[in-house]
């Protein structure tokens, strides 16, 4: 599966959600087109190589679509995930509720600074130096890593070096990992991408305006 076949699904199980959600028990592939903004027959080409199955003029069940996803997408009951860097990222990240929506659990937070340690706390805040046990213990094989850049490799291997095989990788620094699946997130990066997109879309709008009015007698 390639990563824009791996989005569209995401995408289908999440509008199929929201459409629980707002009380439907069955939707179309003209819905799910519509939300995407793609041709209903590439959603209904995409359930067909995955053999999700809906009826004629009927639809696909909701429950049915989501439950389907899901199996395609290999998650089996909800997935526990740890955050390492208890900075403003990793508490936004640790604190954001809609992550078990999707079957996503933060279940803790590592950090080596005293003053943001809270073992009470659901989840809780541990020290670095506990992570081995609890990732171990817990079988977690996802991290968030939020750490600062000159922390980010050292950190990195060790969580994999735990037993982490997937890293969601916030820091700036690109890491050199073996035997683990990273994932870039540059916030810096995204923004400067539409920081531009949205200038260059308003020159163009501005041009449009001038030779209109320049057409103008």
């Amino acid at each position: 599966m390639n990563k824009d076949m791996l989005n569209r699904l995401i995408q289908y199980k999440n509008v199929a959600m929201r459409m629980k959600e707002l009380g439907f028990v069955r939707v179309f592939s003209v819905n799910l087109a519509d939300a995407l903004n793609i041709n209903p027959v590439k959603v209904r080409k995409d359930f067909s190589q995955f053999h999700i199955k809906g009826k004629n003029k009927g639809g696909y069940d909701v429950d049915y679509l989501i439950t389907k996803i899901d199996e395609i997408l290999g998650k089996e009951g909800v997935e526990k995930v740890v955050v390492v860097g208890v900075g403003n990222i990793g508490s936004a990240l640790i604190n954001y509720p809609g992550f078990e929506n999707v079957g996503i659990k933060i279940v803790a937070g590592f950090d080596i600074d005293p003053a943001k340690i809270k073992q009470d706390r659901e989840p809780p805040i541990l020290h670095l130096d506990k992570m081995k046990d609890f990732v171990q213990q817990e079988n977690v094989k996802i991290g968030i890593l939020a750490v600062p850049e000159v922390a980010a490799q050292r950190v990195a291997e060790l969580m994999v070096s735990y037993g982490i095989r997937g890293i969601l990788n916030f820091s700036p620094a690109k890491l050199k990992i073996k035997n683990c699946i990273v994932t870039d997130v540059h916030i810096e990066a995204e923004l400067e991408n539409l920081v531009y997109f949205v200038k260059n879309q308003e020159k163009i709008s501005t041009t449009k305006e001038k030779q209109k009015d320049d057409n103008t007698y």
